[in-house]
Order: C-alpha cells, then structure tokens, then sequence
C-alpha cells in the first residue's frame, strides 16, 4: 500500500520548472512540464552527479546543468547513451497538491 505524502501545492513549481525535495530517505528532484505533469527522480545526473533540479526542463525530459546530459523525466534514462539512468519515484497530482509516493522512496534508499 502507498502511503503518500503532500510536497507543495503545484503552483510552487514554475510550469516546465523543478524544485529539490529533502526527505529523511534523500534528496528528490521534482519537476513539473508545460503541462502540468509531475515528475520526481533522484537529483544527481549519472555522469557527475549534476544537479537535475538546476537543470532545464523541455518535454518530458532534464538537461543537466553540468553537461548537458538528456535525462527522460517519464524513465529516468539518459537519451542519447548506452548507460545511464537516475532512479524514478512515482509522483502525482491531486486537489492541486503534488504527492510522492514516500513507502517508494523508503524502498530506494534502502536498497
């Protein structure tokens, strides 16, 4: 069973935005697209552990700040290379709050 945990209203991310979440379990990086999709994966980018909140969101995608590495915000994989991929949590939102999925986060950080 999930157990999900209320972030921010949705409106605290900028459209086609991100915002750094610290949780007792991590840091996750949450994005929001030109659509109103939410997104949450880990923060560092595979390459050099790039700040993926500080990069640009295009799409369904992050270009790291550091490299320009191409991560897809729907997979975690980088585009465009035979390695690479950042953990993905399940996000969501609802009445106008973004939730994460918190017992999913748990199961990362302790694996």
């Amino acid at each position: 069973m999930s157990d999900w945990i209320d972030i921010a209203p949705l409106e605290a991310i900028q459209p086609r935005g991100a915002r750094l979440i610290k949780t007792a379990h991590g840091c996750v990086a949450v994005f929001r697209t030109a659509e109103d999709e939410v997104y949450a994966l880990d923060n560092a980018c595979p390459h050099k552990q790039g700040p993926l909140a500080e990069g640009i969101v295009h799409g369904k995608a992050v270009t790291c700040p550091l490299h320009n590495w191409v991560i897809s915000l729907e997979t975690g994989m980088v585009q465009g290379a035979d390695e690479g991929q950042v953990s993905t949590y399940p996000a969501r939102v609802e009445d106008g709050r973004i939730l994460l999925d918190v017992a999913f986060i748990r199961s990362r950080s302790a694996a």
